[in-house]
């Protein structure tokens, strides 16, 4: 059985692959920030559920990066863990 890492990294080299799954950055640093942020907080996903008055299967949704949440999600997943909500606006870089 060949291992999911593996194909991964072999399907990279086919540019078609490679364009969708960097259409997807964004949304694997999101889900991978929320992760970071429960973690720093020392929460379960439980716990944290409880704070934002909401579900444990909500909080591991909003960490696998199923679904784009809402600003109003995020600011109250921030207070949760005792972060600050920070949005910003980055230039994309001009292709040449």
């Amino acid at each position: 059985m060949t291992r999911v890492d593996v194909l991964h990294k072999k399907w990279l080299k086919d540019a078609e692959y490679r364009r969708e799954y960097d259409a997807l950055e964004e949304e694997f640093a999101l889900a991978s920030a929320v992760v970071k942020a429960r973690s720093r907080a020392g929460l379960s996903q439980a716990e944290l559920a409880r704070r934002m008055k909401t579900t444990q299967s909500t909080v591991a949704r909003l960490e696998s990066g199923r679904g784009r949440p809402s600003t109003r999600t995020l600011d109250r997943f921030a207070k949760a863990t005792g972060h600050r909500l920070k949005i910003s606006f980055e230039p994309i870089a001009k292709r040449r």
